[in-house]
Formats: C-alpha cells, structure tokens, sequence
C-alpha cells in the first residue's frame, strides 16, 4: 500500500499551494486512494476519497473542500451532487464524460488506469468532469493522452516502471508531460513527490 506526500505548486508561479498526504492501493472492486490536503501553514485544506472499478471507471468520488463537498460516481457518463458542508445548497449534474479531474494527483492516476494505454496506442481523446479549487465549481474539459515512452528501472524493491504520458488540453493546445510508476505520480506539473514509503503497486 504506497503511502507518501505530494506538494502542490502554483502551475504559474510555483506558489506552495500546499501538500497532499495519501494512501492507497488496489482492492478487490479496482483501486482506492485516501487522502487529506493540508495548507503550507499545515491547516486542514481538504479531504478525497476515490475508488475505481477494475476497468478504471469512478464508482465512489467524496471530495470536500472547507465550503463544499462533491460525490459523484460514473452513471449515464458521470454524475455528481455539489453542497455545502450541512448540505442545504445542493445542485446536481451530469455529463457525457468518461470520469472525473481535479487538482490531486490520484486523477492523474485515475485517468491513465481509465485508458490502458500501451506506447503502440495511438493518442486518446477523454472527457473529463474537472472540480476547481476550492469552490469545487464543475468544468468539462477534453485531453489527449498518450504513452510516449516506458522504462524498467533495477531498484533494491526490484523492477520499476516509469510511464511517461503527453497529455494536451484540446481547448487551447497546452501540452504537459506526466511520470507514473503504477499508481504513484512521480513528476507532473505542480506536483512534486515529497515522501514515499512503500513501493508504488503495479500499473
């Protein structure tokens, strides 16, 4: 069960935006990630909880954030209810997409679990639900995946593969390169693996 911290930056500037404390691992209906998202001041930020079925499709999404909470699974594309912590405000939605995103890393992993991507693929359009900070507002956005290269690496826990994937925002042409080994992000944009204390689980 991989467990570690991620920090977070500004995609902009750099700005510390925080850090994210995890765990997770895959269980008997797919894959599961845990963790709590705190402030560079060490404040409780937020909280989610994903978990996956074997084909990578959401089946639990809670995400919550000081002023909101989100729950959402894949249903007639995804669908998701968006409240407030007593819930009293509630609106629902639901979209023609594949899965959810946000500003985690586990939707880095979620997505690419979703995919199954080999580097003989050819690029792959996804539709993806996206949740901004910290308002949870909902965005549909379009990417485009694709596994651009893979690599085994001899550690002293054994074999270790690195995945690395170009993902390009089809709405204004940005592209970004992301490193996954299994389920742990080891590089993306504004996110840095700090700590890990277990090896990441197979892809």
């Amino acid at each position: 069960m991989p467990r570690g911290r991620y920090s977070l930056h500004d995609l902009h500037d750099h700005t510390p935006l925080g850090e994210e404390h995890f765990h997770c691992a895959p269980g008997p209906s797919g894959w599961r990630y845990l963790s709590r998202t705190t402030t560079p001041s060490g404040d409780h930020l937020g909280s989610l909880d994903l978990t996956l079925d074997d084909l990578g499709r959401p089946i639990r999404l809670e995400l919550h954030t000081a002023s909101w909470q989100v729950r959402g699974a894949a249903l007639d594309g995804v669908t998701w209810v968006r409240a407030d912590p007593a819930g009293t405000h509630a609106t629902e939605g639901n979209v023609r997409a594949h899965a959810f995103t946000g500003t985690s890393p586990a939707f880095l992993v979620a997505t690419a679990r979703l995919l199954r991507l080999t580097p003989d693929s050819p690029a792959t359009r996804v539709r993806l639900v996206a949740f901004t900070d910290p308002v949870l507002a909902p965005r549909t956005v379009d990417q485009s995946w694709a596994l651009v290269n893979s690599e085994t690496h001899t550690t002293d826990n054994g074999p270790l593969t690195v995945d690395e994937y170009q993902v390009s925002a089809l709405d204004t042409g940005e592209q970004h390169t992301i490193h996954l080994a299994g389920d742990v992000v080891l590089a993306a944009p504004g996110v840095e693996l700090e700590d890990l204390d277990s090896p990441p689980s197979p892809r």
